[in-house]
C-alpha cells in the first residue's frame, strides 16, 4: 500500500483508494509465553522510573501522573509543564500533571502485574508508550487473568515516527542513496558477501555491520523483524505462518541476522556507540546500519544521540552524519498513544483532568513542538516541516509504503523463528564474588537476600536466554579464588550451553562471598582471552558483573591497570581489521564505581548498565542478556 499522508489521530494512511489498517497495532497480540519475555525490558529506556524534573507537586491540585517511554520524556516534561502554567481547571480546581520515564515493557508488566511506586514513581493516569502494540499486549494479558482491559483499543495518537534503516552517509552513497531505492533485499546481498564493503569499493569498511535490536525487548526491533520477513516473501499484507515456513524465507532471516554487531534492548546502545566512534574517527568501522526510528537519525545528526540533551550539554553534530533509509519494501509506524487508564486508582476528576491534557497536546501550537523534536504531529491539521528534512537526513516524503501488520499467531512465529535464526553468542560470564557480595541486597531488611543470593538468581534466569547452540563459560573472580595466589576461576568453560545449562545452574547456585576484588586482572584476563578465541561468525562478548572497585591488595598500580585495560580495548575494537569483543559490565549496589565500569564498555563499543539498588538486578540482568 501507498502511503501519502498520515491522516486522524489514530495515526492511519490513507491513500487513494483505501484506509488501511491503523499503524497502531504494531502487535496485535502476543501470547503468554512471549509477553512474560517483552515485557522485561523496553523499546526505548533503562526500565527505572525517571521522572522529568518538572516543578514540585502542588499538593492542592488534582493529580495526573503520566507514564512515558524514554524517547519523548523531555518532550512531554515540557508540555506538561506548559500545562500547568496554562491554569486548567476541573470544576476549579486545578490540574498538576507529572511525567516519568518508565520504559514501554516495564510498564506493561507493572500494570498487569501491580504497580510499584518505589520503582517506578506513582500510579499513572495516563501511559504513553512507544506504540500502541504495548496496549494490546497489556489488555491481552489482562484477559488471560479474567480481567477487563486497562487501555482502549483507539487510542489518541499525539505524534509519528517510521522506522527505517539508519546509515553513515558515506556508505548509502556508496549503494546509490539517494538516486537508487534501498531495501532489505540490499541488506541481505551485503550481509552474505564475503567480500563485504569491497564489492562497493571500499575495502576499508570492512564487512557489512547490522545493529538490530532484540525483538522481545524493543518495538523497532519487533518492527524490523516483521518488515524483513514481508520482504522476503515479497508482500505488504497477508503474512502468514506459511510464509513463515518456506526455507527461503527462514534463509533469508538467518543471513540478515549474521551481519548483527550485537542486539540489545534500546536503539540508544547503538547511536550512542555509533557516536562515541564518530568522535574517533571510526564510526564507519562500528557498524554499516542500525535499524531505528526515523527521529533518532534527526537527534544523532543535530548531535543528541541518545534524545535526551541534559541541562548544559552542548550539541555536537557528528563528522559523519546519519541517513535514513526508508526501505523498498516497506515499514512501520510509531504511533505514540496516550492512553487514559481504566484503572481503580484513576478517578473521574483525574479522567477528566488527563482528557483536558490530551486535548491540549493535540492544539496545533503544541504540535509545533511535536515537529521540532523531531516527530511527525499527530493532527493532521499541522504540516511537516523542519525538522523532517532532507537537512537532517530524513524524508518528508517517505514512508511511500507501510506493512500491514501480521495476525498474533504470526506474530508469535515470527519471534519462535528468530530464537533460532538470530546471531549466536560467545559469551564468558565474569561475577564477582568478593566479601561485599554477602551484604544484604536491601540494607534496611538485614535478615533478607545477600546481594549475592540475587545476582545468582539473576544469573539461572538469564541462562534461559540464551539459545542451545550459544557458546557460554562462566567465571568468578575474588582475591584467592583459586589456591593462595589465583584471583579467578573458571566454573564452566566456554563450550555450547544446550548440553551444560544445568551445570551452569548448579554452579551458580553454590557460590559464595569469600574476599577482595581484582576487577582489572580479571577483566583484563578474560578479554584476552576471548580476544585469543575470537570467532567472526559470532557476537563474542564479556558480561562483567560486580559491586564494588579495585582491590587486589596493591593500589600502586591501579591507574597503570586500568589505562593497560582501556588501551588494549580499544586497539583490538577499532580499525578496518578489528576483533570486536564487547564488555558488558554491570554496576552492581552502591559500592561500584559506574564512571569506570562505564569507561570499560565504551572502550569496547558495548553498553554499561546499573543497579545501584541491588533488588532490581534481575531486570537489568535481562537487559543485559538480551544483546546476544
Amino acid at each position: 500500500m501507498t502511503c501519502r499522508r498520515m491522516t486522524g489521530r489514530t495515526g492511519n494512511c490513507a491513500t487513494s483508494e483505501t484506509r488501511p489498517t491503523s499503524v497502531r497495532a504494531t502487535v496485535l497480540t502476543v501470547v503468554a509465553l512471549t509477553v512474560s519475555v517483552l515485557a522485561a525490558a523496553c523499546s526505548g529506556g533503562t526500565g527505572d522510573g525517571t521522572a522529568s524534573g518538572g516543578a514540585e507537586r502542588r499538593t492542592e491540585c488534582i493529580p495526573v501522573d503520566v507514564a512515558v517511554s524514554s524517547e519523548k520524556i523531555q518532550l512531554l516534561g515540557d508540555l506538561a509543564r506548559s500545562f500547568n502554567e496554562s491554569g486548567a481547571t476541573v470544576d476549579g480546581t486545578c490540574i498538576d500533571v507529572q511525567v516519568e520515564k518508565v520504559s514501554s515493557g516495564a510498564a506493561t508488566t507493572a500494570l498487569a502485574e501491580g504497580w510499584n511506586v518505589d520503582e517506578y514513581g506513582p500510579e499513572p493516569t495516563i501511559w504513553s508508550p512507544a506504540a500502541s502494540s504495548w496496549g494490546q499486549i497489556l489488555n491481552v494479558r489482562l484477559a488471560a487473568e479474567g480481567r477487563p482491559p486497562m487501555v482502549s483499543d483507539q487510542p489518541t495518537s499525539f505524534m509519528l515516527t517510521p522506522l527505517v534503516i539508519a546509515m553513515p552517509e558515506p556508505m548509502a552513497r556508496a549503494l546509490g542513496w539517494p538516486d537508487t531505492p534501498i531495501g532489505w533485499a540490499d541488506i541481505l546481498r551485503l550481509s552474505k558477501s564475503p567480500g563485504g564493503w569491497a564489492d562497493s569499493g571500499h575495502p576499508e569498511w570492512g564487512p557489512f555491520k547490522l545493529g538490530k535490536t532484540n525483538p522481545n525487548f524493543s518495538t523497532s526491533g519487533l518492527s524490523a523483524l516483521i518488515a524483513q520477513n514481508y520482504a522476503a516473501t515479497g508482500k505488504t499484507s497477508g503474512l502468514s505462518t506459511e510464509d513463515l515456513a518456506n526455507p527461503q524465507v527462514q534463509q533469508f532471516g538467518s543471513d540478515i541476522e549474521s551481519a548483527v554487531v550485537h542486539y540489545g534492548d534500546i536503539t540508544m546502545t547503538f547511536l550512542n556507540n555509533w557516536f562515541r566512534a564518530d568522535r574517533r574517527g571510526t564510526a564507519l568501522n562500528y557498524a554499516s546500519a542500525v535499524a531505528v526510528e526515523e527521529k533518532s537519525v534527526i537527534d544523532y545528526n543535530r548531535g543528541d544521540p541518545d534524545g535526551e540533551l541534559a541541562q548544559g550539554e552542548e550539541l555536537r553534530p557528528p563528522r559523519t552524519p546519519l541517513v535514513a533509509i526508508y526501505p523498498t519494501e516497506g515499514t512501520i509506524y510509531s504511533d505514540n498513544p496516550l492512553y487514559v487508564l481504566d484503572a481503580d486508582w484513576v478517578t473521574p476528576q483525574q479522567r477528566a483532568a488527563a482528557e483536558q491534557f490530551e486535548d491540549f497536546v493535540l492544539r496545533p501550537e503544541n504540535q509545533q513542538r511535536v515537529l521540532a523534536a523531531g516527530f511527525r504531529p499527530g493532527n493532521p491539521d499541522v504540516p511537516l516541516g523542519e525538522p523532517v528534512s532532507a537537512a537532517n537526513g530524513v524524508d518528508p516524503n517517505q514512508p511511500q509504503t507501510l506493512l500491514e501488520t501480521p495476525t498474533g499467531e504470526v506474530m508469535d512465529q515470527l519471534l519462535a523463528n528468530w530464537a533460532q535464526q538470530r546471531k549466536g553468542a560467545r559469551v564468558l560470564l565474569v561475577l564477582d564474588v568478593s566479601g561485599s557480595m554477602g551484604d544484604p541486597a536491601d540494607p534496611s531488611d538485614p535478615s533478607g537476600p545477600t546481594k549475592l543470593d540475587l545476582a545468582k538468581q539473576a544469573v539461572v534466569d538469564g541462562l534461559d536466554e540464551f539459545k542451545d547452540s550459544d557458546l557460554v563459560g562462566l567465571r568468578v573472580f575474588t582475591t584467592g579464588a583459586d589456591g593462595a595466589t589465583g584471583n579467578f576461576r573458571d566454573l564452566s568453560p566456554i563450550e555450547p550451553i544446550g548440553a551444560n545449562r544445568e551445570r551452569l545452574r548448579r554452579a551458580v547456585e553454590s557460590l559464595v562471598p569469600l574476599n577482595g576484588t581484582p576487577l582489572y586482572e580479571v577483566t583484563q584476563a578474560s578479554y584476552d582471552q576471548m580476544l585469543q578465541g575470537y570467532d567472526p561468525a559470532l557476537i563474542n562478548a564479556v558480561v562483567l558483573l560486580t559491586d564494588g572497585v579495585n582491590d587486589d591488595g596493591n593500589s600502586s598500580d591501579d591507574a597503570q591497570q586500568f589505562q593497560q585495560l582501556l588501551s588494549s580495548v580499544k586497539d583490538s575494537s577499532d580499525g578496518e581489521n578489528s576483533r570486536p569483543v564487547r564488555i558488558f559490565t554491570v554496576a552492581y549496589g552502591e559500592g561500584a564505581d559506574p564512571t569506570q565500569l562505564r569507561q570499560i564498555a565504551e572502550a569496547s563499543n558495548a553498553s554499561a548498565y546499573q543497579a545501584t539498588d541491588a533488588t532490581t538486578i534481575n531486570r537489568v540482568f535481562t537487559s543485559v542478556i538480551s544483546n546476544f
